[in-house]
């Protein structure tokens, strides 16, 4: 937990970005009768009854300091998936960081083995050599800045019905522009003095 503390601590440098990273299932669903639009004198009415039509996946990274975020929907969670993005992410969005200063959960497929799996060992290794890695603790997800970043896009563009991958695609790009063209950034303040003080439970009595 400190560990993760510690990095949020680090004053911003955009040679070392830090960039949050988590991911997340979302389904897809479609209507079964169609809504009857809002009238004076009623809301827009939804029938109870809904259609599923699969499942989409999320990756969403955001640099806490920086204000920026990017999102990306998939067909699968599989380490393929999780390597392209983390690709795009250091060639496409960082590619003059010197290192990028990653901080996820350590779900099975977040690991440097996804990159060597995807790429060819000399891309995989030069992916590699550009991240440093923190794990947040096992039942620490919410030291993520990331999983509060996806709890904002699913509250705020996924809550209603959307019944195929494209149409969330456009609806999550749309949120991402407006999102980064506001540069919300994130103000983290608790530290790991605070940690020592309100989460002393979980420290061992010595």
């Amino acid at each position: 937990m400190e560990d993760i503390l510690d990095v949020y601590a680090r004053p911003y440098d955009p040679e070392y970005p830090l960039v949050c990273m988590d991911e997340s299932s979302v389904q897809l669903i479609g209507e079964a009768h169609p809504p009857i639009p809002a009238a004076p004198g009623h809301p827009k009415l939804v029938d109870d009854e809904y259609i599923r039509h699969g499942v989409a996946s999320i990756f969403l990274e955001v640099e806490p300091l920086g204000g920026k975020r990017k999102v990306a929907v998939t067909e699968h969670r599989t380490r393929t998936d999780w390597a392209t993005f983390i690709r795009d992410m250091l060639e496409l969005r960082y590619p003059k960081a010197k290192k990028v200063i990653l901080v996820m959960d350590n779900l099975n497929t977040h690991s440097t083995a996804s990159l060597y799996h995807t790429f060819p060992p000399e891309h995989a290794r030069a992916l590699a050599e550009r991240l440093e890695i923190h794990y947040t603790p096992k039942h620490g997800s919410w030291l993520n800045i990331a999983e509060i970043e996806l709890s904002v896009l699913k509250r705020q563009c996924l809550s209603g019905r959307i019944p195929d991958i494209d149409q969330m695609r456009a609806a999550v790009a749309q949120w991402n522009e407006d999102r980064n063209n506001r540069q919300t950034s994130v103000d983290w303040r608790f530290t790991s003095k605070d940690a020592r003080i309100k989460l002393k439970r979980l420290y061992p009595n010595i």
